[in-house]
């Protein structure tokens, strides 16, 4: 592991630790992590990605590649999660379908954002931010349709069509606010209009708020989720989501596609995040793999400071950074 590369990422945790202990001990309810995790959701990490995306210079760089690599790994390891779930647990397909959101879904906003940022700097942000403008919604449509269809399979679904189901996660991304900041993003790079002045100065100020209360809120928030029954499950989850999901998205970026070597390094650290929240809020809307998901996140999270520390180790020695 690389010592250097450890105390980068070393306060990113720090945080996160420091908001279990707050929530755990009861120095703060849990109210307020909640309500912080909405103002980062809602105001700070809109404004966050709109000012930097409306700005950004992808120094003649095209984001296809770059996202081949990414949602190459991504599905990649969400069959492997899917199929190893149902051969060696023999898990329904709606277990499976979460047990693939477990494994491919990275926290790329609480973790990623001030993990990539920390390490690389402002330009280590452009390549994430380029997977987050279309993370949210392609993952989202993605395991929307797939539970749906699992949901059915089981015999527990609703017979809802493919369309009605992508029209209704449509409709739900319209409003949210992460999605807004990007299309507003997109539209004001469109019209070339500036990020300067008095408008620059306000946005700097909240954007500068949206890491440190990420990670607090997101340390709250593991109150809430631990470590529960069926372990093996989660601990198989875990190793494909930190170990085989970034070695792919790795492959993919430095020898398919050949990115530079920046970008390779922001997408494999991204992919070596912690597996996000969203994998247990679908555990609980479609009523299944709750333990599952709720155990990736922990112990993705828990080990993250030595896996991502090893990830950006190997990163530097090969060449990034």
């Amino acid at each position: 592991m690389s010592l250097e590369i450890l105390i980068i990422v070393a306060p990113v945790f720090i945080l996160i630790g420091l908001g279990y202990i707050v929530a755990r001990t009861g120095l703060l309810p849990q109210a307020t992590g909640d309500a912080l995790a909405q103002y980062v959701y809602v105001i700070a990490i809109p404004v966050l990605l709109f000012k930097t995306l409306a700005a950004v210079d992808m120094e003649g760089e095209t984001p296809w590649a770059l996202w081949a690599s990414y949602f190459g790994g991504v599905f990649a390891t969400w069959l492997l999660a899917a199929g190893l779930t149902r051969r060696l647990f023999a898990r329904d397909a709606r277990a499976c379908a979460i047990a693939g959101t477990s494994a491919s879904f990275a926290n790329t906003v609480m973790v990623g954002l001030p993990l990539i940022s920390a390490i690389y700097g402002d330009a280590g942000l452009t390549p994430l931010l380029l997977i987050l403008s279309i993370h949210l919604p392609v993952m989202t449509i993605l395991i929307a349709v797939i539970m749906e269809r699992a949901a059915q399979a089981d015999g527990v679904g609703e017979g809802g069509t493919l369309s009605s189901t992508v029209k209704n996660v449509l409709r739900s991304l319209a409003t949210n606010p992460i999605v807004v900041g990007i299309l507003a993003a997109l539209v004001w790079r469109l019209a070339h209009l500036p990020v300067s002045g008095l408008m620059k100065d306000v946005l700097d100020r909240i954007a500068g708020t949206a890491l440190p209360v990420a990670l607090l809120s997101l340390g709250m928030s593991m109150v809430a989720y631990g470590i529960r029954g069926n372990l093996l499950p989660g601990i198989l989850l875990s190793v494909l989501k930190v170990g085989i999901m970034p070695a792919i998205v790795f492959g993919l970026g430095a020898h398919v596609f050949h990115l530079p070597p920046l970008w390779t390094a922001a997408a494999t650290l991204t992919a070596a995040c912690p597996t996000g929240v969203n994998a247990y809020i679908f555990a609980n809307k479609y009523g299944t793999g709750h333990a599952m998901s709720s155990n990736s996140i922990t112990l993705t999270t828990l080990f993250a400071i030595a896996t991502t520390s090893l990830w950006g180790g190997f990163l530097h020695l090969w060449g990034a950074g």
